[in-house]
């Protein structure tokens, strides 16, 4: 085991089991806006932005569809007060921390289909559409390109075999 992601593996083996303290929430990402700022949701479908806090820029890597604990202790504060940033990140969750979570009562039912069933289920209902089917047959070869051209930038070598065939010929 490398030395540099040792600490992160014993942390997310520890900590397995995650418990919410009060005025912390599980949100899903959005969008990565830049500049430590990230858009999420949280369980009743409220988006907002938080601060993903530079601690964690080097260590967790985050997506849209990922998974966050956010303390939102102050956000009615700090959208009172005018900020923009409601809340800020305190834990990113694992792949596993999620399984866990998504069975005990503390998952939001916002959260209960994940972006990957949303996708399988967009994929079926294509799928079922027989019009479509019927009307591009190679829709993944076209992607509504135009054809391409012949590149005039480089020199085309002679071509052996037509100079034999017509040295046949005579």
């Amino acid at each position: 085991m490398k030395a540099g992601r040792k600490n992160l593996r014993r942390a997310r083996d520890e900590g397995a089991a995650v418990t919410l303290a009060e005025g912390e929430s599980i949100m899903q990402v959005l969008a990565l806006r830049g500049s430590n700022v990230i858009e999420v949701m949280d369980g009743k479908g409220v988006k907002s932005l938080a601060l993903f806090p530079a601690k964690f820029q080097k260590s967790f890597w985050i997506k849209n569809g990922s998974f966050v604990v956010v303390d939102a202790s102050g956000r009615d504060q700090a959208l009172e007060s005018g900020s923009k940033i409601a809340c800020v990140v305190s834990q990113v969750l694992f792949h596993d921390q999620v399984r866990a979570l998504e069975k005990s009562n503390e998952w939001p039912a916002v959260f209960k289909s994940t972006p990957n069933e949303v996708s399988e289920a967009g994929t079926q209902g294509e799928t079922a559409a027989p019009s479509q089917i019927d009307e591009e047959p190679n829709s993944d070869e076209d992607d509504d390109l135009p054809p391409l051209e012949a590149n005039t930038n480089r020199n085309r070598p002679y071509e052996l075999y037509s100079d034999s065939e017509s040295g046949s010929d005579s």
